[in-house]
């Protein structure tokens, strides 16, 4: 039995090291069904991929604030090695305290600011914005679509647009009205965004906040929406046309791999889409006309194998000036710079000086 020996000591002296302590930071509450719910599904599907070789926690409703520096380094003072910060606001905090903590290996959700111990990544959620705006643009009655609006950031202006875009596709008469509610997750705040919307003649929504506030709105008028993040159809199934979801499981597992296996590697970034699994609509409802089904469908095959480039000119800025010329396909470099609306998007981006 000597034989196996030195299995026996390396099996050892990986226990008494222990497992890998992987921390995550959420902006909103686990039960907002929506972004935070589908991090913390991710995280499960960690603990299920790697059983005992990982302990994972978390910290919910951590604000994008200064205090986000302070639970980084609780974090990593409490032995957590890979911690994952996962919304926008947290970049800062973040860059600070990896500087300081060389040993620990950060995670930035939806920046772009890397270190040598931090790197970033994102979900490619205006491919699902555009997907519902295909079922959109099919099912309005009014040409008039609504979005409830987080953050005037470009993550979530481009949501907005690639909305739009997609609803134009099927249905050239489009017009999409914005209301701003300058969070992530505050159902009241939300709720009124989306009734507000509904009264100006919108009636089929989306949103780019975290709760299923704008989705029960809409059923009580007897409208329609979609679910946001994670799959919503259980909150309103009567409004419910279909959810654009992420799925960070695949990411995750793969950061846990890397940290687990010694080349995790700072300095990168991803961004990933349906293509690679992140990113889907689901729970198409029964109300969609198949045929609008069979063009979302082709529209996910394209994305996956590359074929269908949903920012392909000719397209023109609400100002009416073209901001990408015809058979022009965006590189990542200008979809991460979207400050501008498109064509049928009502109003001004707040901030954009005009």
């Amino acid at each position: 039995t000597t034989a196996a020996a030195p299995m026996a000591a390396s099996a050892v002296a990986a226990a008494a090291s222990g497992p890998l302590k992987i921390a995550f930071a959420y902006v909103g509450p686990v039960g907002d069904g929506g972004w935070t719910f589908a991090h913390d599904n991710a995280r499960k599907a960690v603990e299920k991929e790697f059983g005992d070789k990982v302990q994972t926690s978390f910290v919910e409703k951590v604000p994008e604030a200064a205090d986000a520096e302070r639970v980084f380094r609780d974090m990593a003072g409490q032995g957590n090695k890979l911690i994952f910060g996962t919304t926008f606001g947290y970049m800062e905090p973040m860059l600070k305290t990896a500087a300081d903590l060389k040993d620990v290996k950060f995670e930035h959700a939806t920046g772009y600011k890397q270190a040598e111990n931090m790197r970033t990544y994102d979900s490619r959620t205006y491919e699902g914005a555009y997907m519902a705006g295909v079922i959109a643009g099919g099912m309005t009655k009014t040409n008039t679509i609504g979005v409830v609006g987080s953050i005037p950031i470009p993550e979530v202006i481009r949501n907005i647009n690639s909305f739009t875009l997609g609803a134009q596709s099927v249905n050239p008469k489009i017009k999409t009205k914005v209301v701003w509610v300058n969070e992530w997750f505050n159902p009241p705040k939300e709720t009124e965004a989306a009734q507000s919307l509904l009264n100006g003649g919108a009636d089929v929504l989306m949103q780019n906040t975290d709760s299923s506030a704008v989705l029960q709105t809409a059923e009580k008028a007897g409208k329609m929406a979609f679910g946001w993040d994670s799959d919503m159809t259980a909150y309103a199934p009567k409004a419910h046309l279909a959810s654009a979801i992420i799925n960070w499981a695949p990411y995750y597992i793969k950061a846990t791999k890397e940290a687990l296996d010694g080349n995790w590697k700072g300095g990168e970034a991803a961004w990933w889409g349906v293509k690679e699994g992140a990113i889907d609509i689901v729970s198409i409802s029964d109300q969609v006309p198949a045929e609008l089904k069979t063009k979302v469908e082709g529209i996910k095959a394209g994305l996956k194998d590359g074929s269908f480039k949903i920012w392909k000119g000719p397209i023109t800025g609400a100002d009416g000036k073209e901001v990408l010329a015809k058979d022009a396909i965006a590189d990542d470099k200008f979809l991460g710079g979207i400050k501008f609306y498109v064509k049928g998007v009502e109003g001004k981006v707040p901030g954009d000086g005009k």
